[in-house]
């Protein structure tokens, strides 16, 4: 795991419930932040990762657009599953 990539918060940032898309904001340990994509249909996943541009990336340090994130999308949903930050909304 690297250390850099640790989550420290995530908070519901819109949803939309007719086409079962979430957006949340996550931020690291260190500061930088990421905007998460969940889709609820047909199964609940994570289906992206965005960095926001606040602070240059903690991987590569480039301080605009990478893929860095987007590389370690498994490495963000298995500390959120761990972690529970992201409960799987109901159907209702």
């Amino acid at each position: 795991m690297n250390s850099k990539l640790q989550i420290k918060n995530v908070i519901l940032a819109d949803k939309d419930l007719a086409s079962g898309l979430y957006q949340y904001i996550m931020t690291l340990s260190e500061g930088s932040k990421a905007r998460l994509f969940y889709s609820q249909k047909p199964v609940w996943r994570l289906t992206g990762v965005t960095r926001m541009l606040n602070v240059p990336c903690p991987l590569c340090r480039k301080d605009y657009y990478c893929n860095c994130f987007e590389k370690n999308i498994a490495h963000f949903n298995q500390q959120i599953i761990e972690k529970d930050l992201i409960p799987e909304p109901t159907n209702s």
